[in-house]
């Protein structure tokens, strides 16, 4: 599990409690139910409404995988293909039948099985890509939605607090409860501004930098396939594959 996410979430939200103390304020008073059930669920129901019923149905997954997943890092990666580069080198690609059975990267796997299979190289790095672009357009919905919902919450906050001020208006005989009913309808703007920026957005952009990650994994996987079935010397092998990390990893391999 990457605790960005969490962190960066909790940081947000005590950020806003400690404000919220040190003006004199008391915390609790934001919790309105029925505030933030008409954001939440009415954000939820308008993204729905922008969208199709597949991405609504895969949210919460989204949701988990956000705060989840933890992307592999990229000098593993290059560890693994050097070392089933270096086997096939000395004893031939066939051999590495039995080695992929041990290989945890499943992209990885279907690469190499596509290799010894006898797969010509330009279709196999056909196939190959043609599953990385189908997994950035997968991602790529997965992340709208929540971006999607970090642009009607704010608007949906407004519109419960449109609906509070009219229940404020109804009241105006009862000077004494005013002010906290003002100060009430508030709550809901307040909730759509807060799930969107501390939310829905870093989830979404969150989801984007994880598709990033893992589709930058899997073209490092693609050119290591492509080499070891090309019977590149491993030592070039590696020295290709570090190129292509980010220069503060290569470095960190390096060393």
């Amino acid at each position: 599990m990457d605790l960005a996410t969490i962190g960066g979430i909790v940081i947000s939200l005590g950020a806003i409690i400690l404000a919220m103390i040190l003006e004199g304020g008391n915390p609790t008073s934001i919790l309105l139910i029925p505030a933030m059930v008409l954001v939440i669920f009415g954000t939820l129901g308008a993204a729905m409404a922008g969208g199709v019923l597949g991405d609504t149905l895969g949210i919460f997954k989204q949701i988990v995988r956000a705060f989840t997943a933890k992307p592999v890092a990229g000098t593993e990666l290059v560890d693994a293909i050097v070392k089933l580069a270096e086997r096939a080198r000395r004893e031939g690609l066939l051999a590495l039948e039995d080695a992929i059975k041990t290989v945890e990267d499943p992209f990885l796997r279907r690469g190499l099985e596509l290799a010894i299979d006898g797969t010509d190289p330009e279709e196999l790095r056909e196939i190959l890509e043609a599953e990385v672009d189908a997994k950035r357009r997968a991602d790529k919905s997965g992340a709208k939605i929540f971006a999607d919902m970090g642009g009607y919450a704010p608007t949906i906050g407004i519109i419960g607090t449109v609906i509070s001020l009219v229940h404020v208006l109804e009241n105006l005989d009862k000077p004494e409860q005013l002010g906290h009913m003002i100060g009430g309808a508030f709550v809901a703007t307040l909730w759509g501004v807060l799930s969107a920026n501390v939310i829905w957005l870093p989830i979404g952009s969150r989801l984007k930098r994880l598709s990033e990650l893992e589709c930058a994994q899997m073209e490092l996987a693609i050119e290591g396939v492509a080499s070891i079935q090309a019977g590149t010397n491993p030592r070039l092998v590696s020295r290709k594959l570090k190129s292509l990390l980010p220069p503060g990893k290569a470095a960190e391999k390096a060393a």
